[in-house]
């Protein structure tokens, strides 16, 4: 395996500037609030977060758990992250159908970069799903809930596959329908939202030519205009995350035996490589260790990249 002289610049980098965190026996609990948290938030606030951690908590346990099932069956390994600034915790299964599909769950304590606010209440939530078969591309989804120090609040997140060019564009079209679905449920304006998720993502490496390459039929909840944490707002989101994800877990099984071609596996192999080159040279919260590199290489990275 041949690295590129900057890969290998960027790798080292990566592992010099490795936070140091709490010894791996220790366990942290990110789906319940801490006592400062119960200190700082309103009432409202208090029963919204208490929401919002059920929601993230049902959807850990039915889309790693619809893993398993197509797998067979399989072992999850969990992982604990303890920062001065954040508290992970990270769940990682593998199997012959979903090769491998990672959760990681983050509570942050305090601004980590110049990039974040203070916050009394903020959760980030992300799932990766690697399939086996070519025919259906990665998965990345990301949820981030806030309440901010000054009485604001949002939510944030990204959510879309990364097809390779092995997808079929009818199971890309499904994906696209069912999130236009929900935004004509909800009377939600997702022009933003879908301009941004297939736009300029990061001022990264050379230009962008370390992005991700999206198949641009999921959304990108950040920008100026993201949602304020409301019972409208929450009803969408909670409906509009949890059909995308099904209709994808779907589209592994019902592809899950179909035959594939060496072209599809190269095309699944410059997929991956995409996704390594993202996470490494262009999503700041990755590639600028805002989010340690411990954490979301273990969940989010792909399990095997070629060069």
């Amino acid at each position: 395996m041949k690295l590129h002289y900057t890969a290998i610049i960027a790798l080292m980098s990566l592992i010099l500037s490795w936070p140091a965190s709490a010894p791996a026996n220790k366990h942290v609990d990110v789906f319940v609030l801490s006592g400062e948290e119960r200190e700082k938030l309103t009432d409202e606030q208090e029963s919204f977060a208490i929401r919002i951690m059920a929601f993230l908590k049902e959807m850990d346990e039915k889309h790693i758990g619809r893993a398993v099932a197509l797998n067979g069956g399989g072992k999850i390994e969990r992982r604990d992250f303890i920062y001065d600034f954040a508290d992970y915790e990270a769940r990682v299964t593998r199997g012959p159908v979903v090769e491998k599909i990672g959760r990681m769950m983050g509570r942050t304590k305090r601004p980590n970069s110049e990039l974040q606010r203070e916050t009394d209440f903020s959760r980030f939530f992300g799932i990766d799903v690697h399939p086996k078969s070519p025919k259906v591309g990665m998965l990345h989804a990301t949820l981030v809930f806030q309440f901010e120090s000054d009485g604001g609040s949002h939510i944030g997140g990204w959510v879309d596959t990364l097809p390779g060019a092995a997808m079929s564009k009818d199971d890309i079209a499904i994906l696209k329908a069912t999130l236009d679905a929900n935004l004509i449920k909800h009377a939600v304006d997702g022009t933003g939202f879908r301009e941004r998720v297939c736009g300029r993502l990061y001022i990264g490496l050379e230009e962008g030519r370390y992005d991700r390459r999206g198949a641009c039929v999921g959304a990108s909840y950040y920008g100026p205009d993201m949602m304020a944490i409301n019972d409208k707002n929450l009803a969408f989101i909670i409906e509009a995350y949890d059909s995308f994800f099904t209709a994808y877990m779907d589209i592994i099984e019902a592809r899950k035996d179909e035959p594939v071609t060496e072209e599809d596996i190269v095309a699944q192999d410059a997929m991956r490589k995409n996704w390594f080159e993202d996470q490494t040279f262009a999503d700041p919260y990755a590639a600028q260790q805002i989010t340690p590199y411990k954490v979301w290489s273990f969940t989010f990275l792909p399990p095997a990249v070629k060069f």
